[in-house]
């Protein structure tokens, strides 16, 4: 594997390295019905470079980028990485509570914005004592307190030097989901980076300078921008990325419009993509494979997929405290319903309780070990404490490894439900419940009874909303019944429209129990 030189900055890495290596000219994103090549993305971000250093952002400071999609997003965040400063991102479409715990919490000196969130973020910031500068892109003239992105870098320099960093200096923070409290920062170095991009992207999913990529998730979220742009880069490929929210309808134009090669997915998107696809066929050919990630696939969706599609999917596993991916399916060897094998260059291994590791088929708590692990947990020393041990990361999931090396996951360890002084993963019960033709989405959680006694209830969306009943919920819970053990049916059955996701695409079953 390529060593990792102790000084390097990995703006310059992905993103210059195309010049020096003779792609300047080959297009390197696909924007609408605009190319940009990479000596344009060199130059663009050289640009956004040179007006962050003359507002004052020097190495270390963070940068909140709140963008929809779009080469703005794309050059600033590697402007912001190039001159040495962290870069930190947010969904665009938050409330204004949500940003301002962002600025408190990162202590962002700029914040980079589209119009339509650029308010929200000025209300936000008036309590802050760290923000001084707000960037909007798309507007010429945005007004009092705002300053214009296209204004500013149409008159900076394109030459730009990248910042002479460490290896091990911190170029951008990852953020938890937020399951268990507000989203928690982990700082991630230049390194981390590096490390994952060269044994998953190279050795798993072993991108070259032919592919396209497509992502479903947004950039913000890093699993999207690490697999669908970044990495990309580092291989010499090209990304076509959109502003619009995703849906199925829009991923499918995109990919008779642009033919990526490589599909960045999820499964709510891959189980929407199956379903329109029976009233309509679709050219996807020019994928060469889909990746899925944000929670498990089923077996049973995958097997949808390749008969409805015939492109494979490599169903993966990875976390902001270990960067990206760390078990992963491979092509020619994927096994169904499992997240894969570890990937190069990482070691894995299932713990009980006492810190034993369980024989293969037993369940137990999975811990990984690998050069991406984050430096913690910003102001959560706790926290990290516990998950942070030495060389190795305490994933906090359910995991069970078989007699091949191929890991299945189990839970979350705070979902798994005691039913009569027994662990039953709802996992186990959502993918039963998959397999019926009637469902199409659902989630399990846990409810007390009568007695305050735990047992699962299934929250159910249907093919046919119209087909909701009390006998198809007692058939539902006989149909579990006959396929699990007794005790892990659903004792109540609930029918609803949509499943309450965040801006990931998880499940936020604490809002189900609410």
């Amino acid at each position: 594997m390529e060593i990792i030189p102790e000084r390097i900055n990995l703006a310059s890495y992905y993103l210059d390295r195309n010049l020096e290596e003779g792609r300047g000219g080959r297009t390197a994103l696909y924007y609408r019905d605009r190319t940009y090549s990479y000596r344009e993305l060199v130059l663009l971000t050289n640009r956004v470079g040179n007006v962050l250093k003359d507002l004052g952002i020097e190495p270390e400071d963070r940068v909140l980028l709140v963008l929809n999609d779009s080469p703005e997003f794309v050059t600033a965040w590697f402007a912001i990485v190039k001159i040495g400063a962290v870069a930190t991102d947010a969904y665009s479409f938050l409330q204004i509570k949500d940003y301002a715990y962002f600025l408190e919490y990162t202590r962002s000196k700029a914040v980079i914005a589209d119009p339509q969130t650029a308010e929200k973020i000025r209300e936000a910031g008036r309590s802050s004592r760290w923000l001084k500068h707000i960037l909007v892109v798309g507007e010429e003239t945005p007004g009092e307190g705002f300053l214009s992105f296209e204004r500013l870098t149409a008159g900076a320099s394109d030459v730009l030097e990248p910042e002479d960093t460490h290896a091990d200096d911190v170029a951008m923070w990852k953020f938890t989901s937020g399951s268990t409290g507000e989203p928690k920062g982990v700082p991630l170095t230049h390194r981390n980076s590096i490390y994952n991009f060269l044994n998953y992207a190279r050795r798993v999913l072993c991108y070259n300078e032919d592919d396209i990529t497509l992502s479903v998730p947004k950039l913000f979220f890093g699993y999207a921008r690490d697999a669908g742009l970044v990495y990309a880069f580092g291989a010499g490929a090209a990304a076509a990325i959109f502003p619009e929210r995703s849906t199925e309808e829009r991923i499918f134009e995109m990919i008779e419009k642009y033919r990526p090669t490589v599909l960045i997915n999820v499964p709510t998107m891959i189980n929407k993509m199956v379903a329109a696809a029976k009233t309509r066929k679709r050219d996807v050919s020019s994928l060469r494979f889909s990746t899925s990630a944000g929670e498990a696939l089923p077996a049973e969706l995958y097997q949808r997929w390749r008969e409805t599609f015939d492109v494979e999917v490599l169903d993966c596993i990875g976390s902001a405290e270990l960067y990206h991916c760390y078990l992963s399916n491979r092509l020619g060897h994927v096994r169904p319903g499992s997240v894969g094998q570890v990937v190069p260059g990482y070691e894995a291994k299932v713990l009980d309780a006492d810190g034993r590791e369980v024989p293969d088929g037993e369940s137990g708590v999975l811990w990984v070990k690998g050069q991406s692990a984050g430096l913690g947990y910003w102001h959560a020393y706790e926290k990290a404490r516990k998950t942070f041990q030495g060389e190795w990361v305490d994933t906090g999931d359910l995991f069970r490894r078989d007699a091949d090396g191929y890991f299945w996951f189990v839970g979350r360890g705070g979902d798994v439900i005691k039913v009569g002084g027994i662990f039953v993963a709802p996992l186990e019960i959502e993918n039963c419940l998959l397999t019926h033709p009637a469902v199409r989405e659902c989630a399990v959680t846990g409810s007390p009874d009568d007695q305050g006694l735990l047992k699962p209830k299934a929250f159910i969306v249907l093919e046919d909303e119209a087909a909701a009943s009390e006998a198809l919920g007692r058939e539902l819970a006989e149909y579990v019944k006959g396929r699990l053990a007794p005790y892990k049916f659903p004792r109540w059955v609930v029918f609803i429209d949509s499943l309450p996701k965040d801006d990931r695409g998880k499940v936020r079953k604490r809002e189900l129990e609410t």
